[in-house]
């Protein structure tokens, strides 16, 4: 009677083992809610009082073709003078549209029409907003925030995409597999960025830090000065880390093995740190910012790569738990 019973806690134990192995990590639906809270967040952000002055043309908007090709700088100037001509018409415009997609999101029957709508928003923006993130340029490596967060919502709302005719079904939806594809390149892509002339070099980032210290509170600007202490010390070696850190992590997540969600659980977490030092947080209580920047969508991207994955591969390097038999 007693081997009886521990036979069938043990299967109880497996089939709980089983079934958590076979759950994403993250849904299409927690995507979908995911995107709608960062669509509220960056349309209350919109709603700051600077928004409404030509100062969030001028001073936000503008900058974004600094050392920009004239394909980019261009339209990114054009869009500047636009909005300064009536900066609180067209600020009203932007963030009743940003509030009004993270609404949709949360509404299964006008969760399309959000994804569809977001896409294209987040498109123009990062063209006309952000410069196309500063890649183009060449000076924007991921800890300053590349490759701009208007794309990574534009991939995001992709990935949201209901598998369903209703969006409830989405509730047990993986995310596509190609999400991990795209975080392979992403990281091999930040790579590249890091290699360009100066962009990984230690004096170069010890000096955004620096300089990013001056602008956040307090307890930050101590860790980012202390970071930038610490790359500095570093020397060339921190290139060659950093660079050797980001390849391993993009060709990783392109492996079949057990170490691709180790992969993605390591981007996740240098994304965290990206967002801490070099964004400073978004800079979300400066008054000034228009989003969180790009490290928490970052993570969700990582996120949803890991929700793709099969569940044999989530469970890869569980403790197998033996089942008694009479």
């Amino acid at each position: 009677m007693t081997t009886t019973a521990t036979a069938l806690e043990a299967d109880t134990v497996v089939t709980e083992l089983d079934r958590s192995s076979r759950a994403p990590v993250i849904t299409r639906r927690a995507l979908q809610y995911a995107l709608g809270a960062l669509w509220l967040l960056d349309g209350a952000l919109q709603l700051q009082s600077y928004m409404f002055t030509r100062g969030f043309a001028r001073q936000i908007v503008a900058p974004a073709a600094a050392g920009q090709p004239f394909f980019v700088a261009g339209p990114v100037h054009w869009n500047a003078n636009l909005i300064a001509l009536h900066p609180a018409l067209f600020n009203g415009f932007f963030a009743a549209t940003q509030l009004a997609l993270g609404v949709a999101f949360v509404i299964p029957r006008f969760c399309r029409w959000a994804i569809v709508a977001s896409a294209i928003w987040a498109g123009g923006v990062w063209y006309l907003g952000e410069g196309l993130g500063g890649v183009a340029g060449g000076h924007m490596t991921a800890l300053l925030g590349a490759p701009g967060a208007a794309l990574l919502y534009l991939v995001l709302a992709l990935a949201a995409w209901p598998a369903t005719a209703g969006s409830r079904g989405d509730s047990s939806v993986q995310p596509p597999s190609w999400t991990g594809s795209v975080w392979a390149v992403l990281w091999i892509g930040y790579a590249v960025l890091d290699l360009l002339p100066g962009n990984g070099a230690s004096p170069t980032v010890a000096g955004d830090l620096t300089t990013g210290a001056a602008t956040v509170p307090q307890w930050l600007g101590v860790f980012d000065r202390r970071l930038a202490s610490g790359v500095h010390g570093l020397g060339s070696a921190y290139a060659i880390l950093l660079v050797a850190a980001e390849l391993t992590i993009g060709i990783l997540s392109l492996s079949r093995g057990s170490l691709r969600p180790v992969a993605y659980w390591s981007g996740i977490g240098l994304a965290a740190l990206y967002w801490a030092a070099g964004q400073s947080f978004g800079q979300l209580f400066s008054g000034q910012a228009t989003d969180p920047s790009t490290g928490p969508l970052v993570m969700l991207l990582g996120l949803a790569a890991l929700g793709a994955l099969p569940a044999t591969a989530r469970s890869e390097g569980r403790r197998p738990v033996a089942r008694l038999s009479w």
